[in-house]
């Protein structure tokens, strides 16, 4: 018995470990250092239709591809209450460039957040980038769309389908989201220890 026991409470562990949120469940909230120095928490948006909150790095090749495209994302979106929050997940002992003097170099104009406290396992984010769509309604901030900003990681010139954008004209149209969900391509997260 003892050992079904034990062998229970670690089939739990691992499935915890990999725990993610579904399209349709409830947000996790956050408050994060962001690169003002201010705490910024996902509450602190409830005035906006909802947020593209993305978890990214400054290292990682397919964070770099996508950069600009997230920039102007922001630009695109943030005026139409759907602002991009960027999520830093990574340890910067293992990759200095994912430090946040690092971040703060970036200048974004939308909030760079440190996340050294394992937002990234609240969400079951993996990759940078991986993007979570959250529509704001009246229960609160609900996950629409979990995966890939586009179908084309390496070269904007060769995006065929903008599943994130596609995602937010649903969203913001009262429609259901299709896809709902694709698989997020970039770098591994290597989270603070």
């Amino acid at each position: 018995m003892r050992k079904y026991v034990l062998l229970l409470a670690i089939v739990v562990s691992v499935f915890s470990l990999h725990a993610q949120v579904k399209v349709g469940d409830k947000a996790p909230d956050f408050k994060l250092i962001n690169t003002d120095y201010q705490k910024v928490a996902l509450s602190d948006f409830s005035d906006q239709e909802g947020v593209i909150l993305i978890f990214t790095c400054n290292h990682c090749p397919y964070a770099k591809f996508y950069e600009e495209r997230i920039n102007l994302l922001h630009k695109a979106y943030e005026p139409q209450k759907f602002p991009v929050v960027a999520i830093n997940p990574n340890d910067s002992v293992k990759y200095a460039t994912d430090g946040f003097s690092h971040m703060v170099a970036k200048q974004y104009q939308f909030p760079y957040l440190l996340d050294n406290e394992g937002v990234y396992k609240a969400y079951g984010a993996t990759k940078t980038p991986h993007v979570f769509l959250l529509d704001n309604t009246r229960n609160g901030f609900e996950v629409a769309y979990i995966g890939a900003i586009d179908d084309s990681p390496q070269e904007a010139s060769q995006v065929k389908v903008k599943y994130l954008e596609d995602a937010i004209k649903a969203v913001k149209e009262g429609k259901k989201v299709n896809p709902d969900f694709t698989k997020a391509i970039g770098c591994s997260i290597k989270p603070f220890q």
